[in-house]
């Protein structure tokens, strides 16, 4: 049974697995998920993604999770963890933030539940003092949700990113630091 990193009110948050992409290939590799992240992807390129998630949470704690629905016990996407390493990015290290949502899950909250939930595991228990998010300016859904969030645009590290076309690019960042994360969450007597 796999261990749960995190739970939230209608998710938990699990550690990729060996035999996950499967899972991924199957649920969450549609031409309309992956739209503005370059298309859907092979099979061995997903198995590779997981490979280096499963490599980067050995080596530092954190990674992508998988996203499953408390009520159903189903696969819903994930969302996680890793260090900017885009080609042509100017802040290669930061720690960046991610999500995906099955399609047909779409517009229930699942994203931001979930990244609320990754952004406290960066700050509290990984003492990251900023987190970033990439996308690009044609992806609407996703910068609306990092300004949601309380993420500042930081137009200063858009950057060309080679793995997508010309409407993809260039890649624009929104940052939350530590400070501004604490700064936004309810205070509680």
């Amino acid at each position: 049974m796999a261990e749960w990193i995190l739970e939230t009110e209608r998710l938990r948050l699990r550690r990729i697995e060996p035999g996950d992409a499967q899972l991924q290939f199957g649920l969450l590799n549609t031409p309309a998920i992956m739209h503005h992240l370059g298309g859907p992807l092979s099979l061995e390129a997903i198995e590779q993604k997981h490979r280096k998630s499963m490599d980067l949470h050995e080596r530092e704690g954190f990674s992508f999770l998988f996203l499953i629905e408390r009520d159903t016990g189903e696969f819903v996407g994930h969302c996680g963890l890793k260090r900017v390493d885009a080609e042509g990015a100017h802040n290669p290290g930061d720690v960046e933030i991610g999500w995906l949502i099955r399609e047909d899950r779409w517009r229930r909250g699942y994203a931001i539940e979930a990244v609320r939930a990754v952004l406290r595991w960066a700050f509290v228990d990984h003492h990251a003092p900023h987190v970033v998010a990439l996308t690009s300016h044609a992806n609407e859904p996703s910068w609306r949700l990092m300004e949601r969030l309380g993420m500042e645009r930081r137009e200063d590290l858009d950057f060309d990113d080679p793995r997508f076309p010309p409407e993809d690019n260039p890649t624009i960042l929104y940052s939350l630091s530590r400070e501004a994360w604490d700064a936004s969450k309810p205070n509680v007597a």
